[in-house]
């Protein structure tokens, strides 16, 4: 894989299949599928599941399932798991599954790993028992990933099949700085996960470009930067429309997960200042307006932080205002993408 920092920037979704109140999983599921479909004839790049438990307000348990869904829905765009928690399930196991999928739908399928364990811990107990190691094992696990997925590999005593021989991407997700070491270290693709934990961002980007070591997979830093997006044909509209969002974010620090609910006037009835800040601290990248707001404030984060990619998560409670989000947001990127082009020329000149 190869990179050029001169390269427009590449935007993509990262689907949490959130559970709107009132509906149900395979409500979600049909809605995932459509956004796909409706984000693909767009131009975005890749759509990925994330992998979350035993909470009431998403229903992406299973995102190994959820691509081959969508992948069998769709033609060109490129499917994967933002992230599939390694920790949790054996390396071999996952080099089977990506490399059926990656049988199916050759060229199309990322596999994204994260090391936290995806829900509370009494959850992640339940899931790995006395099986697994703990995120310790994690840079063990994904280099044995890798091993898996090698042709070389084929003479071992242990093969993946599917899956040896096979070009599947790996990516490493963080949010912390500890992730974007191993992301250097291995010469792999890094995703970072500001859209729910922003603090540590620049100093991630940082660590991990100061520290890559050209790869097989990459000759240079590959940055993607995951962020919240509620775009509307107004500023006024999106900022009603990211309620959902903030009501989705207060159940997750209050402890208390819920579906998502619809959007509300006002968050001053439901929050104390306390909560109001937690919330908004992890909301710090979040990209919410009209055409014209959301265009300016990606072209000052892009500016700022200088990633490849911009994955958005866009938690909406109407559908179809959901996939009016992205078609927005695929104006404004295209948007900053050409100006940013125009510069480059006129500065040649």
């Amino acid at each position: 894989m190869s990179t050029n920092a001169a390269s427009p920037v590449a935007f993509s979704v990262l689907d949490l299949a959130p559970i709107v109140a009132g509906s149900t999983p395979a409500d979600t599921f049909r809605h995932s599928l459509d956004l796909a479909q409706q984000v693909e004839k767009q131009g975005y790049t890749r759509y990925w599941f994330s992998e979350h438990h035993n909470m009431a307000s998403v229903a992406s348990s299973a995102p190994v399932v959820l691509m081959g869904y969508v992948a069998g829905g769709t033609s060109t765009l490129r499917v994967g798991s933002g992230g599939i928690m390694l920790p949790n399930h054996a390396p071999l196991v996952v080099a089977e599954q990506l490399g059926t999928l990656a049988t199916l739908y050759p060229g199309r399928i990322d596999l994204g790993l994260g090391r936290a364990p995806g829900s509370d811990q009494a959850t992640a107990q339940a899931i790995r028992g006395g099986r697994f190691g703990g995120v310790q094992d994690f840079p063990r696990d994904v280099q044995q990933l890798q091993t898996y997925f090698s042709a070389a590999n084929s003479t071992a005593a242990v093969r993946a099949i599917p899956g040896e021989g096979l070009d599947v991407p790996i990516y490493i997700l963080g949010s912390s700085t500890d992730s974007a070491y191993l992301a250097a270290a291995l010469g792999l693709p890094y995703a970072f996960a500001s859209h729910f934990a922003p603090a540590q961002l620049m100093a991630a980007l940082d660590i991990y470009r100061q520290n890559f070591r050209p790869s097989a997979a990459l000759d240079q830093p590959y940055a993607i930067a995951c962020v919240n997006v509620v775009a509307a044909d107004t500023d006024a509209e999106a900022q009603w429309l990211s309620t959902s969002l903030q009501q989705f974010m207060l159940g997750v620090i209050s402890g208390r997960p819920a579906p998502l609910a619809p959007p509300i006037e006002s968050m001053a009835p439901l929050w104390g200042p306390a909560q109001q800040h937690a919330v908004q601290q992890m909301l710090a990248y979040s990209f919410i307006g009209g055409p014209a707001t959301l265009q300016a404030d990606l072209q000052d984060f892009i500016d700022q932080t200088q990633v490849n990619e911009i994955m958005a998560v866009s938690n909406i409670f109407s559908h179809e205002a959901r996939v009016h989000s992205y078609e927005i947001l695929a104006g404004a990127l295209r948007s900053v993408t050409q100006r940013e082009a125009e510069g480059q020329l006129a500065f040649k000149g």
